[in-house]
């Protein structure tokens, strides 16, 4: 399965642990394929150096640069414009021309949307309780 990873699930497992982190877990294991874009690396990278700033430390083990590796990055050619926030537009594109089946995401303005051309968005806790059956 294809899915695309919104920052904050990826932050949330880089410095609190608990379900986000066994979420990651998958991808490392391959048994999902995560898909990103250029952009949403960029601010993978941008908010993870903001949060180590002001966290002073990394509680998990796990590194953006591990969890970065195996994503599968593509260049979207898709042009959306549905979401409150411009900035979440990406992960949708992204996830449409990645053919993904959901985004997954903590954010209250994407899950808002449930869903966006055949794209699932759903919190991680959906997904580990849909699609791996915990």
């Amino acid at each position: 399965m294809r899915v695309v990873i919104d920052t904050n699930i990826i932050i949330s497992a880089l410095f609190f642990g608990g379900l986000p982190d066994k979420f990651l877990k998958l991808v490392f294991e391959e048994k999902i394929k995560a898909v990103a874009s250029a952009e949403i690396i960029s601010e993978y990278i941008e908010t993870d150096s903001e949060f180590a700033q002001k966290a002073n430390r990394r509680i998990q083990s796990n590194t953006l640069e591990q969890i970065i590796y195996p994503i599968e990055i593509i260049l979207p050619k898709t042009k959306v414009e549905i979401c409150r926030d411009p900035d979440d537009d990406k992960f949708i594109a992204c996830a449409i021309d990645g053919k993904c089946k959901c985004i997954v995401s903590g954010d209250k303005d994407l899950l808002e949307l449930k869903s966006f051309k055949n794209v699932e968005i759903v919190t991680v806790r959906e997904f580990m309780n849909e699609w791996t059956r915990i």
